[in-house]
């Protein structure tokens, strides 16, 4: 049986990708990761505002104390008294990974606005990484900025990326666009090597004893792969990148699904959360099981045979579903 199969130019063994979380800080951890059966590993983000904040934090220091006496070069901290030197240990953290295991390492970089963040991802190319997933987080609050300009945003950040660098880039995106299969198009003809569907926004809480917003990280549930499977089921064949589905990707009958409408990869964290690394052996077993049971020989077989383009009813993926729904309440 050929668990096989490619992802934005890589080979993988299976199609089982742990996604960018704490996981990947922990090189043992990867290392279980890897035993257990994941066939490669994306790690968890650098963001934006902690280069930014990095950058400032060493400026501050270099030029604050300019016109003091040779004496106060003791004000300049030294290296080990840097609160955020995230950007050194993210690629610290590459090396080590590439260095404890065989599966692709792929960086994240998380961002939005057009600087010098985006030529970290020349860094992380040479530290060793073998991909780079470049995640844009973005909720665009001004009501000047239209739909328009918002899309052109990450074609920019995009071209300005693949410019940089020569591996593979993912794109994570969320599915908030007026016309998604024609972003998704856009952001093909950009260069994408992948569409990662979907990011996940971690909605904020409000605590009413203190009166603060609050972070409130929720886990996913296998109800969250609907959304990814719609719309890789509606892109494949459509796009040229590799398509990866990610939230809500808990079980084997998940990752089955998402094949079947056209994923190459799918994309788990909250399940290696809550039940640790060796959940993918569960995993894959269970899928193997099924493929052995419903007679398929390889992942490639399964591959986009339930997309919009394979169904004998395509509408039931869009509208007619929906409608559908709605008369089986009653």
């Amino acid at each position: 049986m050929d668990l096989s199969t490619k992802y934005m130019g890589l080979t993988l063994k299976n199609p089982l990708v742990p996604s960018a979380s704490p996981l990947s800080k922990d090189v043992d951890v990867v290392k279980r990761l890897e035993d257990a059966g994941a066939s490669a590993i994306v790690m968890y983000s650098l963001f934006e505002e902690q280069i930014a904040h990095e950058a400032n934090e060493i400026d501050h220091y270099l030029t604050t104390y300019n016109e003091s006496y040779a004496e106060a070069m003791s004000y300049f901290p030294e290296p080990e008294s840097f609160h955020n030197l995230h950007a050194e240990e993210y690629l610290e953290q590459i090396a080590a990974l590439k260095k404890a295991v065989d599966i692709p390492v792929i960086a994240s970089l998380n961002g939005v606005s057009p600087g010098g963040w985006m030529k970290f991802a020349r860094e992380m190319e040479l530290a060793g990484a073998d991909g780079l997933e470049l995640n844009i987080y973005y909720i665009p609050t001004d009501p000047q900025l239209s739909g328009t300009e918002v899309e052109q945003m990450y074609i920019d950040d995009l071209t300005t990326v693949k410019s940089s660098i020569k591996l593979p880039v993912a794109i994570k995106l969320s599915p908030y666009f007026s016309a998604f299969a024609n972003m998704a198009t856009r952001l093909d003809q950009a260069g994408a090597d992948a569409l990662v569907l979907f990011n996940r926004f971690y909605q904020p809480d409000v605590d009413l004893e203190n009166l603060d917003v609050l972070p409130n990280l929720m886990l996913s549930t296998s109800y969250e792969i609907r959304l990814p499977l719609r719309w890789i089921s509606i892109l494949y064949g459509m796009v040229r990148p590799s398509l990866a589905a990610t939230s809500g990707v808990h079980t084997a009958e998940d990752v089955i699904k998402l094949v079947m409408a056209g994923a190459d990869v799918t994309m788990l964290a909250s399940s290696l959360i809550k039940k640790g690394p060796e959940e993918l052996i569960n995993i894959l077993e269970s899928l193997q099981n099924w493929m052995e049971t419903n007679e398929y020989e390889s992942i490639d077989q399964m591959k986009g045979s339930m997309s919009y383009q394979a169904v004998a009813e395509p509408s039931a993926l869009v509208r007619a579903n929906y409608i559908k729904t709605l008369q089986c309440i009653r």
